[in-house]
């Protein structure tokens, strides 16, 4: 699914309306029918609403919501924001529309407002302004989303929480933006709900298809989407019938320090999870027999030193390597981490201690080799960066910076993971729950990868399916032992099911 600028969903509304030769109040109606739909699950005869219209076309959307409720015995009431006199045309034939039939739903703010009593069980309609406004809301309008934040009344808002901007909120004002128990976003999501610290303004979010137009959204190139279901499928190769161990990648992982071997560990079981032919774990002495037991199948190189990573090895005879979940940061770790990376020939995987080491040392970022995956969470990020964001689009952003300076892949981890490629685009995650916020759950991602590499899939796609089959596997965790209880094992265990589902 594409996510488009504010720009480029006004142009596909434009689109849509000459390419089916149909009014835009025609589409506008269309929207109200879906929108009015999924409201009715909030609704029943005794509920009231109060729906807040604005004057663009957000408002002719909440009139003619207004009007479909009331049309199914719903109590609504709209109140109609025009204190400038100035409506758009299709707010002003909904508002007609809504007079002619229920002139007792309608209040017209022209000058004062007298704000509704606003209690629990009453449901409000946000319809003020939608993808249109790129600046922070101010004067009345502020007054009046403060207003519905205060209450205890159920929110409902329509394509976007009225005040909250489509892309960037980096220097909006928090408090004059509508805080949404259910978003209903129109056609497909917007860059801004992928993000966080927007959350409390969103809420359940429910994208509703309005029948936009296809083509246009086919043909139109966009920098952001979100990875599907079916991008991973046709991405995911069919293993031969004649397969052996061999054919199927041989894969390093660098991991692990006294104390830390269940990273290793993780990381190890998720790479052979992912279908490679064979793993060999690059770790300390110290976690020897710990890794002989725990993971039998793995191949145990050991370090030199008894308790950390210090003596690169040698990686001609491997199709990939990941380093660094577990590995510490000692300064004998830093240079061999530094040798290990460069003397490789095979995709790279860095995660943890090795972001961590690079952001100790970050003019080394300048020698690294292209093609590199990075896979931080938001605070190695921010140390990679050595500068704290702004806001989660301005960590974005930075991220996406990187990958474009580095010439690789950064994958900045959280509930929509975003993958930042090296020709700018960035690609968000669908799969994945609360339930993965959980120590080691970045070890198994960069297992995944790291076999996927190994397989011999492209960065790109590794990266993709990586994500995928990680949140994927995770979700198949939580429907077994909930949120609340999962831990890194139970994803790594539920793996089987991930690659199961999308090979099917």
């Amino acid at each position: 699914m594409k996510i488009f600028t504010s720009a480029q969903i006004h142009e596909l509304d434009k689109y849509t309306i000459e390419r089916e030769s149909i009014t835009s109040i025609d589409l506008m109606e269309r929207a109200a029918v879906a929108l009015t739909k999924e409201t009715m699950e909030f609704c029943d005869d005794d509920t009231q609403v109060v729906v807040f219209a604005g004057p663009g076309n957000n408002g002719g959307d909440a009139l003619a919501v207004t009007r479909l409720l009331r049309d199914r015995g719903v109590q609504a009431v709209a109140y109609l924001f025009n204190v400038t006199g100035k409506l758009s045309p299709d707010c002003q034939a909904n508002r007609d529309r809504l007079k002619g039939k229920y002139a007792d739903a309608l209040i017209e703010v022209v000058q004062e407002f007298e704000p509704p009593h606003l209690v629990k069980g009453m449901v409000v309609i946000d319809g003020l302004f939608g993808s249109g406004i790129s600046k922070p809301l101010t004067g009345g309008f502020a007054a009046v989303v403060r207003y519905v934040n205060a209450s205890e009344a159920m929110v409902i808002s329509i394509d976007l929480p009225s005040g909250l901007m489509t892309e960037q909120n980096t220097y909006n004002v928090k408090q004059n933006i509508v805080e949404a128990d259910v978003t209903l976003t129109l056609g497909m999501k917007k860059l801004c709900m992928m993000f966080a610290d927007n959350q409390r303004y969103v809420g359940d979010l429910r994208v509703l298809d309005i029948g936009l137009d296809k083509e246009y959204i086919a043909k139109t190139d966009t920098q952001y989407s979100v990875l599907e279901e079916g991008m991973v499928k046709e991405r995911v190769r069919q293993r031969s019938k004649f397969a052996h161990k061999g054919d199927m990648g041989h894969a390093l992982i660098v991991a692990g320090s006294y104390g830390m071997a269940g990273a290793a560990i993780l990381a190890a079981k998720s790479c052979l999870r992912s279908g490679v032919g064979k793993v060999t774990v690059h770790t300390p002495r110290c976690n020897n027999d710990i890794m002989q037991i725990s993971v039998p199948e793995a191949i145990v190189d050991a370090d030199k030193d008894d308790e950390a990573f210090t003596q690169p090895t040698d990686n001609t005879k491997y199709t990939a390597m990941g380093i660094g979940p577990g590995m510490g940061q000692v300064e004998g770790t830093a240079i061999a981490l530094m040798t290990q990376i460069r003397n490789a020939k095979v995709p790279v995987v860095l995660d943890a201690d090795a972001l961590n080491v690079l952001s100790s040392h970050r003019a080394w970022l300048q020698q690294l080799p292209d093609g590199l995956i990075f896979t931080p969470h938001p605070k190695e990020m921010d140390r990679l960066c050595d500068s704290a964001p702004e806001d989660d689009y301005d960590r974005l952003m930075k991220a996406s910076d990187m990958a474009q300076r580095v010439r690789g892949y950064v994958l900045l981890k959280g509930h929509h993971t975003a993958l930042c490629m090296p020709e700018g685009q960035i690609i968000f995650n669908n799969t994945g729950n609360a339930g993965m916020a959980t120590a080691g759950s970045g070890d198994v991602l960069t297992g995944i990868i790291t076999g996927l590499l190994a397989r011999g899939y492209s960065s790109a796609d590794a990266t993709m399916i990586g994500m995928y089959v990680h949140g994927l596997a995770g979700d198949f965790a939580a429907r077994e032992v909930g949120e609340e209880s999962l831990v890194a094992s139970d994803i790594v265990r539920c793996l089987h099911k991930a690659f199961q589902y999308i090979i099917k």
